[in-house]
């Protein structure tokens, strides 16, 4: 198995994987909510941070796990998505319709086959 296949570990990771995931529902619904001119949509800034923080830290702990998770459909996916947060913040006119995309997108693959979500889009 190549260097890059093999999956690390440490203690603790599965749970710190669901807190992150938890965290990070969180948040998204509150910056979908800040989208759609919920009371506190003032707050959509510090949404957005957490958003890209959380799902960072999420990615940043399935890449230590799982080394070649870049070269996946999955890891492509989520660098695509990371970049859609981002345009959220640069082009904020167009936030509501990428919100909207990265959730459809990201439902679509978490939820596909997983010979889809690890099928390599780079490198063998």
């Amino acid at each position: 198995m190549p260097p890059d296949e093999r999956q690390r570990e440490f203690h603790g990771r599965r749970w710190l994987t669901v807190v992150l995931r938890c965290v990070h529902l969180v948040v998204v619904i509150w910056l979908g909510a800040c989208l759609m001119g919920a009371p506190f949509a003032d707050s959509v800034r510090a949404a957005h941070t957490w958003v890209f923080a959380s799902g960072v830290a999420m990615f940043a702990v399935d890449l230590w796990h799982h080394p070649g998770h870049l070269r996946e459909t999955a890891g492509a996916a989520m660098l695509v998505k990371l970049a859609l947060v981002a345009a959220m913040a640069i082009v904020p006119q167009h936030a509501l319709a990428l919100f909207w995309a990265i959730v459809v997108g990201s439902a679509l693959v978490s939820h596909a086959p997983a010979s889809f979500r690890h099928a390599r889009v780079v490198g063998r």
